[in-house]
């Protein structure tokens, strides 16, 4: 699955958006609690799909580079429970800790304020030289159950040195409801598993309440050019209607046409 997949909905989103200029809908908020976001998942986020890239700074933020890549499919995202450790460890060890990450988000073509793109840096931290790891990375929506988005493979760090900063780029295809996400980070030992060391929300804001949502749910041609229609019926009142759907209708082909066309350099990088 790819992005550009996204566009076969075109008449659903074209109607969605005659719909709310007809009736002049206010647009509803998207602070979702956890009730609210498992009602909006449907038959389309019975699994969750992500692409990630990764690997150093210098190498990922390079203009997408081919790196190491990967789909990411899971299961529908888990909205309510508590919300424990996923490995079921917790930091007890004083031989690995986190000294900083850093999120910066991107992709939001409808401009309402949630991406679905995730660009991830961290920095892990040993007593040892050197010791090989991998990192395994969760999301939770509005406080819910941690569920796995992404896992690096295996790296190297070398002691406490700030020369050993990993990254990975996460964009959320479908199934992640609009809403506020969490992110944990947890860190094993490469060559046995072990758990080492976990980074999250309650170490840093920065990875706490971040407004995400997934690819399908950025949708451009909603937020278009509504036009709310004043006075009584008659053939004139029809008539400005119809000039309406007209012009929403050319407003969202341009719209889905531009929207294809930066998801095919997207996929390009990323191919």
């Amino acid at each position: 699955m790819n992005a550009v997949n996204g566009y076969n909905s075109l008449g659903r989103k074209f109607y969605a958006g005659m719909v709310s200029a007809i009736l002049c809908l206010s647009a509803a908020s998207t602070e979702l609690s956890a009730e609210e976001a498992a009602a909006t998942i449907g038959d389309g986020d019975k699994v969750r799909v992500s692409r990630s890239l990764r690997g150093s700074p210098d190498r990922v933020r390079e203009k997408y580079q081919k790196l190491q890549q990967s789909e990411n499919i899971y299961q529908a995202l888990s909205v309510s429970g508590t919300r424990s450790s996923p490995s079921g460890n917790q930091n007890t060890a004083n031989d690995f800790w986190f000294y900083t990450a850093d999120v910066i988000l991107f992709n939001d073509d409808d401009f309402d304020g949630y991406y679905w793109g995730i660009d991830l840096l961290f920095d892990a931290d040993t007593y040892y030289d050197v010791a090989d790891v991998y990192a395994v990375v969760y999301l939770s929506l509005n406080g819910g159950p941690w569920n796995e988005v992404a896992a690096t493979e295996s790296f190297p760090i070398f002691g406490a040195t700030g020369d050993d900063e990993y990254v990975l780029i996460i964009e959320l295809e479908s199934g992640y409801p609009t809403g506020r996400y969490d992110i944990l980070i947890e860190l094993f030992d490469s060559h046995d598993g072990e758990f080492l060391v976990d980074f999250g929300p309650a170490d840093t804001s920065e990875l706490s309440l971040l407004p995400l949502e997934d690819f399908n749910r950025d949708d451009p041609t909603l937020d278009d050019h509504v036009v709310v229609v004043h006075g009584g019926g008659g053939a004139a009142s029809w008539w400005m209607i119809s000039m309406m759907l007209v012009l929403l209708l050319g407003t969202s082909l341009q719209n889905n046409r531009k929207r294809r066309q930066r998801a095919s350099i997207r996929v390009d990088k990323l191919d």
